[in-house]
């Protein structure tokens, strides 16, 4: 007799418990293991079979639980209570594209110019005096030190001006003449501040000045005449509305040379000092005015 033959009773069933087995029965017959084999491959593949297709349908299971999730947060019944609910919606939210938000520039204005302010009449409103000009009792210019004698102030410009001078302040409508006297070692010098409603006015003066266009000294307070008929030396200039003029001489009355140089300097010092005061006249206003 061959293994796995004969009574179709006593054959081995894969599908039966172990202790079923005609084996088992007491039959003495040895187990057909080929047939074994055969049957615990077939149990193999249909466990893999029912894991795959197990795995399958979890799958399935799991997406649509997520799907039904989803659909019931974006329900009517229940948006409220998601979170994703309370997120602000694409069209509020800043696209990777939109541009910073842009400020106007800006810058402080500009200072204020202090020459517009002693150009003319109309801006040039601060008080104005041969004190407020020329304050104190003395001047000191480097180490200098000048000492201050008499002042003057008229509106009769062309009383306190020599030869040419005074046609050439009544044509251009001077307003106003101012005069201070400094002295030093024997020197004496008169400043003279002619007064304009324009700076146009002023730089006509100045241009129309010659030579022989002269402020008349003055003298007084301790102060001897001066220049009455010796040669000085003179100079002419202007800044804003005003045209400033200056005379040099010994109070000795003797005339004055090339060689003076201290002559020279005491002019060209009080000239410098009388652009100075008219610049910082300006300035003053205009820092108040920007204040």
């Amino acid at each position: 007799m061959s293994y796995g033959q004969g009574d179709p009773q006593s054959q081995w069933d894969p599908w039966k418990p172990h202790s079923q087995q005609p084996w088992n029965s007491g039959g003495g017959q040895s187990p057909d293991w080929a047939a074994l084999a055969e049957a615990s491959e077939a149990r193999n593949k249909r466990r893999r079979l029912l894991f795959v297709g197990g795995g399958a349908l979890a799958t399935i299971g799991i997406a649509a639980a997520v799907a039904v999730a989803v659909v019931s947060a974006n329900g009517s019944g229940q948006a409220s209570n998601s979170p994703a609910a309370q997120l602000p919606s694409t069209a509020d939210l800043p696209s990777a594209s939109a541009s910073a938000p842009s400020f106007a520039p800006t810058s402080a204005p500009p200072p204020l110019d202090p020459r517009d302010f002693i150009a003319s009449a109309a801006k040039d409103k601060a008080p104005l005096s041969p004190e407020i000009l020329f304050p104190g009792t003395q001047l000191t210019m480097g180490r200098t030190v000048y000492e201050k004698g008499p002042t003057a102030d008229t509106r009769n410009c062309a009383s306190a001006a020599r030869q040419t001078l005074p046609k050439v302040l009544d044509a251009n409508d001077c307003t106003r003449l101012m005069r201070v006297t400094y002295t030093r070692d024997g020197i004496a010098v008169t400043v003279g501040v002619a007064v304009f409603d324009t700076e146009a006015q002023a730089v006509k003066a100045k241009q129309q000045a010659d030579t022989r266009s002269i402020i008349k000294s003055l003298s007084g307070g301790g102060v001897k005449d001066f220049c009455a008929g010796a040669v000085c030396r003179t100079t002419t200039n202007s800044l804003g509305r005003y045209a400033y003029f200056t005379i040099t001489g010994f109070t000795s009355g003797k005339d004055v040379t090339t060689k003076d140089t201290a002559v020279f300097s005491t002019g060209d010092d009080l000239a410098e000092f009388t652009f100075r005061q008219i610049r910082r006249r300006g300035e003053a206003q205009a820092s108040a005015a920007a204040g």
